[in-house]
């Protein structure tokens, strides 16, 4: 033991000078006798040598005198190995890596030197050792150089050494560390752990509690960093001998595409799916192959550039791979395992037909997949499916739904409608879609799909039509897709015992009802119509489908359920395909009828309220004033009854509620209902909040619209500049030095057909621009321009195709020349009238409010007025009850009234009535009672007695009698008559 250890101990020291080289040999190091330990076993004496140095044993590797020892060169990697048993140091990687590259080249020629590479790098899968915080920062270089390095040892031909260094890249990942405590470097720590106290722990302490692993996200980062997964995928080319290598390293680009999205972009660098997917169908006795090829292409797609991926897939080689594999799974597998690969396999492909450039269709693997989807619906005497069979679990289940969405994806491409044609892909649609009965009680019915999977299936298929239908549509009609429709939406209103699950993407909110498979049938019904196809529309119309759907939206309005989105989106498709059936067609409008328009008041009646509350009211109010303009626009018998149930009303009071992007379709539907004579007198006598007239609110959106599209306009809403009357500020922005091609109308026309103003115009053209009700000198204004803005907007085309001729180095002839320049002129002319005329209407506006002002203050002060005399006349009233002597000349100045109001001349014929009677005293006090103490008989015709009449107390207020309540109030003044 002793002379093995000494021996090791020699190294040489190689100083080179010049072209020589002198060799000096190290002593031998003093030994240093282990204590001895006592147990109850055995005693031990151990000889601890001086630590190893790395540097020490590269130059013993390098030198060229020992190139003949290589036993003591094993030795003493040996030695390296067993110091570094716990990892290595950070500060020594370097030195490790660089002894692990001078293996490799030895082993070529020396197998002997394998078996201490693979040990040093089965010691890589420890965490590397620090022995302060700041090493991961100091030596990160040098550890990314590292992995690098390890990548590059895949060169060694060795399996042993393949396959090592697989493990230790996985064990990277892996964040479980060593299960003994780092306490040093092995060949330090287990020496020092049987000195004794006085002589060891002095010596290595400090060391031991200095190191420390580095952190899992350390390494993993500099692994990403140092390019490893890009040389393992290049290194598989040198595996084709070794499949057991290959598939570890299979399972190594797993774990790093698994988890990190650089390695990803490394592996897609290296061409790495494209590699992958070549080698995925090679003989593999462990079945392990396929499966990780799978799962490392599911990383490149979920983790990686999707469309990278799918563009290395896409040539031929790799489909027929996928083909292959896909139909091996298929045909031949019967485990639960295989059923999942084969599924995984679809889904890839399904990415790959999403690239348009993907050779599907050429490598006849589109062709058996179209005949899978139409499996087992249609029976086909094709070998591969004549002796399929299907088991009807989840996997199988889970393959359908697949095969059904591959439909949808390569419809995209229209060279795959002729597979579809030929595989009767429409037909095999509509079958899923029928409902099936359930078999009698009692009674088992063959072996099909569960009641789940079939509503799901059924669902899926109805999506699945919406997309495909329209683009086939002669096998659509061949197959009578509108008469089942027709069946799948009357299933759908009768109530029975049904029961809908929901559980699927497509049974969102169907769950106890089938409000899921009412919902796709409309939409597909929708998608039908709207192509305005006539033999479809004419086939849905002779088989009754408005009357039914009618029905079925007012029965669903007439339902006691809260409405929801589902609820709200079917409302809306079934009156867009009422639309779609009624447009243009003045037959079909009239059979719309009553129902129809009944149908349509109740919509509109809505509460704008809803409009923002996010589950669709919005659209479906659209989707109503469309069916009103579609439907019964064009129709004067279906107008009438429009206009007798209030519609014009209901239209107006929505273009006054509205959002602004909803306004241009509601005026749009307005304008063509002024066609009808009768319209007129409903517009005119709408009237909206604080009086509001139709004039007014079209006033109003006008100057609104004109304040968001920037036309100029100075602060009371004139017209600021002659030159530009009506012009928009993208109209000024789109004026470039660049000529409009002749087919893209200019900015001027298109904004005809892009804002209010011209439906404004047309509207105001049917009610006419004098006498109209409910303007102020604002809405005055505004029309002046409303009344011209035909004529500007003529000047404003014809500028534009003078800016074009400029543009366009062309000069006019001359007569044209003063033609264009005598419109400009016209046009600024009636701009400047305009100007005029409208302030004239503000010179106008303030005279009378300047003559309305006067008025107001005449009235206020003759109100000042009256109240003074009204204060007066009371002050004098209390005087007369308070001072006797002005009473009295108050009473004197009475009778000097009256006796100047009698005639001064009488009549010899006149009748004379005194003023008094027998002696009467009249006291001129305005009270409520009076006293009368004798009458004469002759009037009374019997004894007088005393009587006490009440008057009415009447005060004089305001200069004026007023009348107040004669309740139980108590009298505060009186008129006493003494009768005497």
């Amino acid at each position: 033991m002793l002379a093995s250890e000494a021996a090791m101990t020699k190294s040489y020291l190689t100083t080179s000078t010049g072209s020589k080289a002198k060799v000096h040999r190290r002593k031998h190091a003093i030994p240093v006798i282990k204590h001895i330990a006592k147990d109850n076993d055995q005693e031990k004496q151990e000889v601890l040598t001086k630590p190893i140095e790395l540097s020490r044993v590269i130059h013993f590797l390098e030198d060229p005198l020992a190139a003949t020892l290589k036993e003591r060169q094993i030795f003493a990697l040996k030695k390296v190995v067993k110091r570094c048993q716990k990892g290595f140091l950070l500060k020594e990687l370097a030195d490790v890596f660089k002894i692990l590259y001078i293996c490799a080249e030895k082993s070529k020629d020396h197998p002997e030197y394998t078996s201490v590479l693979c040990d040093l790098l089965k010691i890589c899968r420890l965490p590397f050792l620090k022995e302060k915080t700041s090493d991961e920062v100091t030596y990160a270089q040098t550890v990314k150089e590292s992995f690098s390095q390890m990548g590059f040892l895949m060169r060694v031909p060795n399996a042993e050494v393949r396959n090592q260094i697989c493990h230790s890249i996985i064990s990277v990942y892996s964040s479980v560390t060593s299960k003994h405590s780092v306490d040093g470097m092995d060949s330090l720590s287990k020496p020092a752990a049987a000195l004794k106290p006085a002589v060891a722990s002095h010596r290595f302490s400090k060391q031991s509690m200095r190191l420390h692993p580095t952190s899992l996200g350390y390494r993993v980062q500099l692994l990403e960093q140092s390019g490893l997964a890009e040389t393992l995928v290049l290194s598989m080319a040198l595996l084709e001998n070794q499949p057991a290598v290959k598939l570890q390293v299979l399972q190594t680009l797993q774990m790093l595409s698994s988890s990190s999205d650089v390695n990803c972009s490394l592996i897609l660098k290296a061409q790495g799916a494209q590699q992958i997917c070549f080698h995925m169908n090679e003989p593999d006795p462990s079945g392990q192959v396929l499966f990780r090829s799978s799962e490392i292409l599911w990383n490149l797609l979920e983790r990686g550039c999707k469309e990278e991926v799918t563009a290395q897939l896409s040539n031929m080689d790799c489909i027929m791979a996928l083909k292959e594999a896909f139909l091996h799974q298929l045909l031949n597998g019967f485990r639960h395992y295989d059923f999942q690969l084969r599924n995984d396999l679809l889904v890839i492909t399904t990415l790959i037909a999403e690239n348009p450039k993907s050779p599907l269709i050429e490598s006849l693997f589109a062709k058996q997949l179209i005949l899978f989807v139409t499996f087992p619906e249609l029976k086909s005497h094709n070998p591969l499916v004549r002796n399929l069979k299907l088991s009807y679990n989840n996997e199988d289940f889970e393959m359908k739904r697949l095969l059904l969405n591959l439909v949808v994806v390569m419809s995209k491409d229209l060279s795959a409608l002729q597979l579809f044609k030929e595989g009767h892909v429409v037909l095999a649609l509509l079958h899923l879609v029928k409902p099936t009965a359930a078999p009698p009680e009692g009674q088992s019915g063959p072996r099909n799909w569960t009641p789940v999977q079939q509503e799901e299936l059924q669902l899926q298929a109805l999506a699945t039509l919406a997309t495909v239908a329209p683009l086939m549509l002669d096998d659509y009609m061949i197959c009578q897709g509108n008469t089942c429709l027709l069946l799948l939406l009357e299933w759908c209103t009768e109530r029975d015992a049904y029961f809908g699950q929901g559980h699927s993407f497509h049974g969102t909110g169907g769950r106890g009802s089938k409000k899921a498979q009412m919902r796709y049938c409309v939409r597909l019904l929708r998608s039908m119509a709207s192509l305005g196809n006539e033999a479809i529309n004419q086939d849905l119309f002779d088989q009754g489908a408005i009357s039914q759907l009618l029905v079925i939206i007012m029965q669903m309005e007439g339902s006691p359920e809260e409405e929801d989105i589902i609820t709200l989106e079917i409302k809306a498709d079934i009156q867009l395909i009422l639309s779609a059936l009624c447009e243009n067609n003045p037959h079909r409008k009239e059979l719309f009828g009553s129902e129809g328009v009944e149908m349509t008041v109740h919509f509109l009646k809505m509460s704008t309220e809803k409009f923002y509350s996010g589950l669709g009211h919005n659209k479906l109010i659209l989707s109503t004033v469309d069916c009103v303009w579609s439907c019964i626009v064009g129709c004067y018998t279906t107008e009438d009854v429009f206009l007798e149930k209030e519609g014009i009303f209901l239209l107006l009071d929505l273009l006054h509620s509205s959002p602004r992007n909803m306004q241009n379709v509601v005026l749009g539907t307005l304008l063509e209902l002024c066609d009808n004579p009768k319209t007129m007198s409903h517009i005119l006598a709408w009237r909206g909040q604080k009086s509001l007239t139709t004039p007014g609110l079209l006033l109003q959106l006008w100057r609104q619209e004109e304040a968001e599209l920037g036309v100029s306009r100075d602060l009371y809403g004139r017209i600021s500049d002659p030159k530009k009357p009506i012009l928009c500020y993208y109209q000024e922005e789109d004026d470039s030095q660049v000529s409009l091609p002749a087919n893209r109308p200019s900015a001027a026309v298109m904004d005809v057909s892009e804002n209010l103003r011209s439906k404004i115009y047309s509207v105001f053209c049917k009610l006419g621009f004098e006498a109209l009700p409910g303007l102020s000198t604002e809405d005055y204004i505004t029309l002046s321009i409303v009344t011209r803005y035909l004529d500007f907007k003529v000047g404003e085309v014809w500028d534009e195709i003078s800016k074009e001729l400029s543009l366009e180095g062309v000069r006019p002839v001359t007569p044209d020349e003063e033609a264009l320049d005598t419109i400009a002129k016209m046009t600024e002319d009636t701009a400047r009238r305009v100007i005029t005329q409208q302030s004239s209407m503000l010179e106008q506006r303030d005279k009378e409010d300047v003559s309305e002002e006067k008025r107001m203050y005449t009235e206020i002060s003759s109100n000042w007025k009256q109240q003074e005399l009204t204060a007066q006349s009371w002050e004098h009233f209390v005087a007369k009850t308070s001072n006797y002597k002005i009473l009295k000349e108050t009473k004197e100045h009475q009778e000097r009234s009256i006796d100047s109001s009698r005639p001064k001349s009488k009549h010899k014929e006149t009748i004379f009535h005194p003023t008094q009677i027998h002696g009467l005293q009249i006291t001129n006090f305005c009270g409520r009672l009076m006293t009368v103490e004798s009458t004469p008989a002759h009037l009374t015709g019997g004894p007088l007695a005393n009587t006490e009449l009440a008057l009415e107390r009447v005060p004089i207020q305001g200069g004026a009698l007023r009348k107040l309540p004669t309740a139980t109030e108590d009298p505060e003044y009186f008129n006493t008559v003494s009768v005497k």
